[in-house]
């Protein structure tokens, strides 16, 4: 994929930044993106993605929640704050019902969990407003998925901290950080 700077964006082919620490996922996302006509960028750290964003702002922005030992969260609002205008989709591989909230009130559009493809990124920048009509599920929670949420909700509200978490827990903190290296557990 050939470099190119977000000055070189045009009304045909609006901006997009691709934000994610996984090379090949990032590569993979910006031809797709490419091919249905954005002029495409990536970075792979909260600092590139600020470099890039310097001289030119971007119309649209996919950002992965979890880069390296950053987050996500914090480009978003970033973003944000350099042009409001900017359309931001957050994508996840640990989707949690308090990550999904923070990035909403930062300013991301949508946020989605991986897998995911172009079409579905496509179709979040689209969408302006919530949907009323939206289906309520009929089975609730599991209890390893409230568990997660919780797990999540606290560390949001500490900061990230996983040592105060798991004070407020009344769990070691190894613990915690094993229950945190695991996928979440599906709904």
């Amino acid at each position: 994929m050939s470099q190119i700077s977000l000055e070189d964006c045009t009304e045909e082919n609006p901006s997009l930044l691709i934000v994610d620490d996984d090379t090949v996922f990032c590569s993979v996302l910006a031809k797709a993106m490419t091919k249905r006509g954005f002029q495409v960028v990536c970075a792979h750290s909260i600092e590139d993605a600020l470099g890039l964003c310097e001289s030119a702002t971007t119309e649209y922005a996919i950002v992965d929640l979890k880069l390296s030992n950053e987050s996500g969260l914090v480009l978003v609002e970033k973003l944000k704050a350099l042009d409001p205008g900017t359309r931001i989709v957050m994508l996840t591989g640990y989707a949690s019902i308090a990550t999904a909230i923070e990035a909403i009130k930062l300013g991301a559009t949508h946020y989605l969990a991986k897998p995911v493809d172009a079409d579905e990124i496509m179709a979040a920048f689209e969408r302006t407003s919530g949907d009323s009509d939206m289906s309520i599920s009929a089975n609730p929670l599991s209890v390893g998925r409230l568990e997660w949420e919780y797990i999540q909700r606290i560390l949001s509200e500490n900061d990230n901290n996983v040592s105060v978490t798991a004070r407020i827990l009344n769990m070691h903190r190894r613990t915690l950080q094993r229950k945190l290296a695991k996928r979440p557990v599906r709904q």
